[in-house]
């Protein structure tokens, strides 16, 4: 029950953000309207589509206030990546090209050369800064002044020539026709534009107020939305001031932002993303997913993470949150650098390019959970147990240890026979995706059928000589 009634509150969020971020969409348009395509699409457009991403990882590690709360926002963000690097063109190249809007879609080598490379660079960067199980404002403040060099670098390309104002005028005009509603319909419509701008032109006064609006409207409904990821994510979860309580799916928060929460905050940009792509604007609608991606990885998360560090002190991860967390990094590297060749390559944006682009999203999402199941053991006696599992069988189910050991609350691991690493101390060396990361200490543990023989302690800090 809780995990529906968390469902339906994340679809009511998607709403929510889809239409108060069209309000921030018109305000935000207008003040950088002075912008070529292109740059806007990579500055205002962008920023405009990524508040929902900033607000829900603000939410998240405010609300949990721990180690879990920046998971979530890695989770969302590098989710929120991979879908506006992945989904978005593809959807933009089939809503193009299968309603015959045109017979092809053609975007600046420029363009992907300029975004592409600046998200690869922003992506390492979270790599080699976010590795150790320690966070400290600084490393927020040097994503933030990656975001800064990159919109600075942007700014400084665009020429005065490209500057686009002569359509203000009447781009003041076909807004009003859009704002003749009702004062309840645009109410209950969320057309925060009707509401606020009515049928007067847009200026900078009113152009702000509607920008602040939308933005403390997307925040609530990015606020309501890390609730309900929380709720899915435990295993009970008693509603505040109530004695009701609900069952969730008791899997790491991570994974659920990385599926729902980093879908829910991708809409805007996809939203945005069509309508550029739609009105011929293929620069704007490419370079808006891949300016997204950059404001999430750098801004998104740095700014969370900086004034948390700052009110709260560092953030203490464990080693699975570091492990996972390093694991999804690299993996959003890899794809990343792969769909920018397949947008480099060729001169046109084909569905061919659209179907690959697909299936990395699909490769992204099934490893999630790259193990498929999570389980947790114990040692009594000198013998191996299993305790508890969850995991995921082919139809998407969820399973527990009484799906394979009917009425066990635990099972004798006596098919066991080799040797079990527990790695302790500090993180000296990722490699491979975390798996065979270099720790201060190993203690091996070496088992034959079930039954502990010995063990062993390898010291990792001395150098070999």
């Amino acid at each position: 029950m809780g995990v529906l009634i968390s469902l339906i509150i994340i679809l009511f969020c998607c709403i929510t953000i889809w239409k108060a971020t069209d309000g921030f969409e018109v305000s935000s348009e207008y003040i950088g309207r002075n912008l070529s395509d292109g740059v806007r699409g990579a500055t205002i457009n962008a920023i405009a589509s990524s508040m929902p991403e900033l607000f829900t990882t603000i939410f998240f590690l405010i609300y949990l206030k721990d180690s879990d709360g920046f998971s979530g926002g890695i989770g969302t963000t590098a989710g929120s990546a991979i879908f506006n690097g992945m989904v978005i063109p593809a959807v933009v190249i089939f809503s193009v090209l299968c309603t015959k809007i045109a017979s092809e879609i053609r975007v600046s080598k420029k363009v992907i050369l300029r975004d592409g490379l600046s998200l690869i660079i922003a992506e390492t960067i979270l790599i080699f800064l976010i590795s150790g199980k320690s966070l400290h404002w600084w490393h927020g403040l040097v994503l933030i002044f990656t975001y800064a060099v990159y919109v600075i670098y942007m700014l400084s390309t665009m020429s005065s020539s490209e500057l686009d104002v002569t359509d203000a005028d009447e781009e003041e005009v076909e807004f009003n026709e859009k704002r003749k509603k009702s004062f309840l319909k645009s109410l209950f419509t969320l057309d925060l534009e009707s509401l606020i701008i009515g049928e007067k032109n847009i200026n900078n006064r009113n152009g702000w107020i509607l920008l602040i609006i939308s933005m403390l409207v997307i925040g609530a409904a990015c606020l309501l939305l890390v609730a309900a990821c929380e709720i899915i994510s435990t295993d009970k979860y008693h509603l505040p001031f109530t004695n009701l309580e609900f069952s969730g799916l008791d899997i790491p928060i991570m994974f659920i932002a990385v599926v729902l929460a980093s879908a829910a905050t991708s809409i805007p940009d996809t939203i945005l993303s069509i309508k550029d792509a739609r009105n011929g604007n293929y620069n704007d609608a490419i370079s808006n997913a891949l300016g997204s991606n950059i404001f999430d990885v750098c801004f998104a998360l740095g700014f969370p993470l900086f004034l948390f560090c700052v009110f709260y002190g560092p953030i203490t991860m464990s080693a699975e949150t570091v492990q996972f967390s390093g694991e999804l990094r690299i993996i959003l590297l890899i794809l990343t650098i792969a769909a920018f060749f397949v947008y480099l390559i060729g001169s046109k944006m084909t569905k061919i390019k659209g179907y690959i682009l697909l299936s990395f999203h699909f490769i992204f999402k099934s490893t999630a959970l790259v193990r498929g199941y999570i389980g947790n053991w114990k040692i009594k006696n000198k013998k191996l147990s299993l305790v508890s599992l969850m995991g995921f069988i082919k139809s998407n189910e969820k399973v527990d240890l009484e799906y394979l050991f009917p009425n066990k609350t635990e099972v004798f691991a006596d098919w066991f026979s080799g040797k079990i690493r527990i790695p302790e101390g500090d993180m000296l060396e990722k490699i491979n995706l975390g798996y065979s990361s270099v720790y201060a200490r190993d203690r091996i543990l070496n088992f034959k059928k079930g039954i502990l023989i010995n063990e062993t302690f390898i010291d990792n800090t001395k150098s070999e000589t």
